[in-house]
């Protein structure tokens, strides 16, 4: 084999020589997988080998009990809370904490439950806040969620919906209250609800009240 000189030159004797390389490479390819598979070491996907007593434990046990647990949790929490006469449905958040930091960035996306106060597996009463907002222009609409309920009056009816349930209350009073006096209602095992409107936690202004209690219940 002479040495090319040419660019020519190279890609001939590279050409003539690709073809037996392929063949003596896949060659060599073919008869080490077909060893490897003869004699069982042949490479195989890794799986995971599962105890079926483990699996079978888990499902019958553990799972069900996991389920119930949440399904128990979401039944016992307000996810709606409907005014009859203000003709509005807005959505009810149940923070776990009830830092204001966590409780402010909640009322952004409806109206929420104070976690310190009941719910409906807890008989006492339960405790919403909610945004008020008159302002002509606001670009979320949960600034305006308890709008109005300053013009709800005695008889009017509140319903809160859980995941398969509705409670209905009825309103008993309506009134204002300073921020300073406002405090989560926790005492008393009857079936209350208790709204108080906010601008923000924390700030000086009057907040409207209503006090409510529970006349129904009926399944969704």
């Amino acid at each position: 084999m002479h040495t090319p000189h040419t660019f020519s030159e190279l890609f001939e004797q590279v050409r003539v020589r690709i073809v037996p390389f392929l063949l003596v490479f896949f060659a060599i390819i073919f008869v080490t997988y077909l060893v490897l598979y003869v004699i069982d070491i042949y490479p195989e996907p890794k799986t995971e080998d599962v105890d079926e007593s483990v699996a079978t434990e888990v499902i019958d046990e553990e799972e069900p009990e996991v389920v119930a647990e949440v399904a128990k949790s979401v039944a016992a929490e307000p996810i709606a809370i409907i005014f009859d006469s203000l003709d509005r449905e807005v959505e009810v958040l149940n923070p776990a904490s009830s830092e204001l930091s966590v409780l402010d960035e909640a009322l952004l996306e409806g109206v929420v439950r104070h976690p310190d106060s009941a719910n409906f597996s807890d008989p006492g009463n339960i405790f919403i806040l909610g945004h008020s907002s008159y302002l002509p222009n606001v670009l979320n609409k949960n600034f305006q969620a308890f709008n109005g309920v300053e013009n709800l009056k005695w008889g009017d009816t509140i319903r809160l919906q859980s995941a398969d349930m509705e409670y209905v209350y009825r309103v008993d009073r309506v009134y204002k209250a300073k921020a300073s006096e406002v405090v989560v209602p926790t005492d008393g095992t009857d079936a209350k609800l208790t709204l108080a409107t906010c601008n923000v936690f924390g700030a000086k202004e009057d907040r409207f009240m209503v006090e409510a209690t529970l006349i129904s219940e009926n399944t969704l």
